[in-house]
């Protein structure tokens, strides 16, 4: 199929942007891209490729922006139950951290999701998944870390797998088993740890292989914070999984830094995210190294906070920077990436170029899978989208609206 008559195809080509290279959209006026099967097999202007595949079915993109569909690289996509009521406490002055210090906030999502069966698990997430479809997010990570236990950790994960088998979203599932300290260990979170290290982690590495042979081993995240994981606990469980194979990820410097971002950049972290409260000594650190800065813009605005992840340090420092929607019961309930990137570009100081490349190949990144999504190259997998629009700035310039007009993904056309 060629896809032509495109008013922009942003191409996004050459590998993730480091830095100010940030926003290097790759634009082709009146562009037009062949696909077969799953596969782009070329790129160019229209004229260019209907005298070279004169033969081939087309898609006409009506003088509209085409672009790489969207990834979202952190999502809790999967929980049972909401936090509504929380959500009027915070605006009546409690803080997120007195909730949770009270065993609400993510223990209160914890006691539901343990009593949920896995088919109410997923008749609860499918419409959310199928919310940010339609918003054109064409991958997204998925996190467990609702059940803090080894039996229903491992429930979360076979949804998730069910789920992405359903299609169309790509689903990149995440062990988030250190999401908090579970209730039932309270007061001994160092015990709680050991679990993690001696039990739950080699269970998975066990248990992956037989539920999952075609899939590669999932991230193991841990949230380094205050009143969860401190630093010392969160090296032990990303240490032992990094010992069994897995690729690392981390929550880092929400509300305090306690060096988790560091930590991320030591042990080759594919990504540390939130990286609100970073020190300019941890953005050295990660500028340093190939672990993404995951800015995650929905959660602070979620929580009505004033301070975001200080974007313009990291691109200053010559890191590599994506964002993501942190879709989650407590702080962000937000399937929608166009959201998080107008929110990028107001409090982040993004460019609509820089917040495009930031949740398309940076992001890719962020998942370690900028070799096969997150740009219209060929060879790439044909996951993209035609906007409603004819300038890709309508991006982060507006909110409120879907400007997702079609997505395609892995060649299949989906209208919105």
């Amino acid at each position: 199929m060629l896809i032509h008559s495109a008013s922009q195809l942003l191409t996004l080509s050459g590998g993730p942007q480091r830095g100010h290279d940030l926003g290097s959209l790759g634009i082709i006026p009146d562009g037009a891209l062949l696909i077969e099967d799953e596969t782009i097999l070329a790129v160019g202007t229209t004229d260019e490729l209907r005298a070279a595949y004169p033969d081939e079915p087309t898609l006409d993109a009506g003088n509209k922006v085409v672009m790489p569909g969207f990834v979202d690289p952190h999502t809790h996509l999967i929980w049972a139950g909401d936090r509504a009521a929380e959500f009027e406490r915070r605006l009546q002055g409690i803080s997120y951290l007195e909730i949770l210090a009270e065993g609400g906030g993510i223990l209160s999502t914890v006691r539901t999701t343990r009593t949920s069966s896995m088919s109410k698990m997923m008749e609860e997430t499918r419409p959310r998944l199928w919310s940010m479809f339609s918003f054109g997010t064409t991958t997204a990570e998925a996190k467990t870390g609702y059940g803090l236990r080894t039996a229903t950790e491992l429930r979360m994960l076979q949804a998730l797998l069910a789920l992405n088998d359903e299609g169309p979203l790509e689903i990149l599932p995440t062990f988030l088993g250190a999401h908090a300290i579970p209730p039932e260990y309270r007061d001994r979170p160092d015990d709680y740890t050991d679990l993690l290290c001696d039990t739950m982690l080699p269970i998975l590495a066990q248990w992956w292989p037989h539920h999952a042979p075609y899939h590669p081993l999932p991230f193991v995240d841990v949230f380094c914070e205050t009143g969860a994981f401190d630093l010392e606990q969160s090296r032990r469980i990303l240490t032992r999984a990094r010992e069994l194979g897995f690729p690392l990820k981390i929550h880092a410097d929400e509300f305090d830094n306690l060096g988790g971002a560091a930590l991320a950049a030591e042990l080759d972290a594919v990504s540390a995210d939130h990286l609100v409260a970073t020190s300019q000594e941890d953005i050295q650190a990660l500028a340093g190294s190939d672990t993404v800065a995951v800015a995650l813009p929905a959660t602070p605005f979620g929580l009505a906070e004033q301070v975001y992840t200080p974007a313009q340090d990291i691109l200053d420092a010559g890191g590599l920077l994506a964002i993501a929607t942190d879709l989650n019961p407590g702080t962000a309930w937000c399937e929608n990436m166009q959201f998080a990137m107008p929110l990028a570009c107001r409090y982040m100081r993004l460019t609509p170029a820089q917040a495009i490349s930031a949740a398309t190949i940076n992001s890719a990144a962020a998942v370690q899978l900028a070799d096969r999504i997150g740009s219209l190259e060929p060879g790439k997998q044909a996951d993209l989208l035609i906007l409603t629009v004819p300038d890709y700035r309508h991006l982060g310039y507006r909110f409120g609206a879907n400007l997702v007009q079609t997505v395609v993904k892995k060649g299949h056309i989906y209208p919105n």
